[in-house]
């Protein structure tokens, strides 16, 4: 490393050496690593926090302490299913934003640790960019450019990517997350956390046309999603007023139509997306693509629209390290590394296209 904090790039692949690297992510309650070569995926441990089950929800400072306890171990164990060596490393990657800001400390410092004492180059990556990219790690892959709707529990949007670097967003949620509407659904169900992955295994048992819940108007791409969830807790309310045991005699239809008008808010706008733009390369990705009904919707639309669809292996959805090192190789190839002095940053600014 050179006094401005930058390492020295002189010796990373000059050679032609595979280039390989290591990465780590942090943002939110797992700890993760993968190895990456050549744009490969080598090894991709998941360190998963089972002490926020008993708060139903993420609680952040106990989030950083097992990020602590769980990297070195999670690093190791990615090395040794990976067969590589440190030395064989030439850079390390991290998630920089966005996430809980004590959780990506730890991923950043560790990953700062690691580049200086092997004097390799450090590569910063936008978690929701690489969200993006997890469609592009395995065959059959989209072709540039394409649209991807990127759902998780605190994002959603709809992405423009024209080239592994070269992104935009041209549709966001203007107050919640899709993910959070489920989250917050399965809490006044009383179903335990996480919940969202429930709602989905009782929706495929119930009649989605059973309850019928708002679909709120936003202008263009945007999505709104506070006032659903402000919707179906009255709606509960009101229900379990008259008859206590709603829930539990109603329970996989109630999930099945949630589901379903979550659904519906999220394809409209994706479908006037690939209208508008003409593109028929169309993705999701995130945390939500994991959903069984989200990716029948999408491959329903896909033939009846012409549309050519993709949808990440189930362990590229949630938070993991295979999509960063995936996005960090092609930073890498771009020669976009960070300094020492790279700070995390809890939300992360991202270009968004105009108006």
């Amino acid at each position: 490393m050179n006094a401005a904090g930058k390492t020295n790039l002189h010796h990373t692949n000059a050679l032609n050496k595979p280039v390989t690297l290591l990465a780590i992510e942090s943002s939110c309650d797992e700890t993760s690593a993968a190895v990456i070569r050549d744009g490969q995926v080598l090894s991709n441990l998941i360190a998963n926090q089972k002490v926020h089950e008993q708060y139903g929800g993420v609680v952040p400072e106990l989030a950083s302490r097992a990020h602590m306890q769980n990297i070195i171990p999670v690093v190791d164990q990615a090395l040794q299913q990976a067969g590589v060596q440190k030395n064989e490393l030439q850079a390390i990657a991290f998630t920089q934003s966005p996430g809980l800001i004590g959780s990506l400390l730890v991923g950043a410092s560790f990953a700062k640790a690691l580049a200086v004492a092997l004097n390799i180059p450090l590569i910063a990556v936008h978690h929701m960019q690489a969200h993006v990219l997890a469609n592009c790690i395995d065959d059959p892959r989209p072709s540039f450019p394409f649209l991807c709707l990127t759902v998780s529990g605190g994002h959603t949007q709809i992405v423009l990517c024209k080239d592994y670097l070269d992104m935009e967003i041209i549709g966001q949620t203007i107050d919640d997350a899709a993910g959070e509407a489920f989250d917050k659904t399965a809490k006044l169900l009383g179903l335990p956390y996480p919940g969202g992955p429930l709602i989905d295994r009782y929706a495929q048992q119930g009649n989605p046309h059973r309850f019928h819940f708002p679909r709120p108007q936003v202008e263009g791409y945007d999505y709104s999603f506070s006032g659903l969830k402000t919707a179906i807790l009255y709606f509960l309310r009101e229900q379990t007023e008259k008859d206590p045991s709603f829930i539990e005699n109603n329970l996989a239809d109630i999930c099945a139509s949630v589901q379903q008008t979550i659904i519906d808010i999220l394809m409209q706008k994706l479908i006037k997306a690939a209208e508008d733009t003409s593109i028929r390369e169309v993705c999701i990705a995130g945390g939500v693509s994991a959903n069984k009904g989200l990716r029948k919707a999408l491959q329903d639309e896909a033939d009846r629209r012409g549309w050519h669809a993709y949808t990440p292996a189930f362990q590229y959805c949630t938070d993991n390290a295979g999509m960063i090192g995936y996005m960090a190789y092609h930073q890498y190839l771009a020669g976009q590394f960070a300094g020492l002095d790279i700070v995390p940053s809890a939300r992360g600014s991202w270009k968004r296209a105009e108006a």
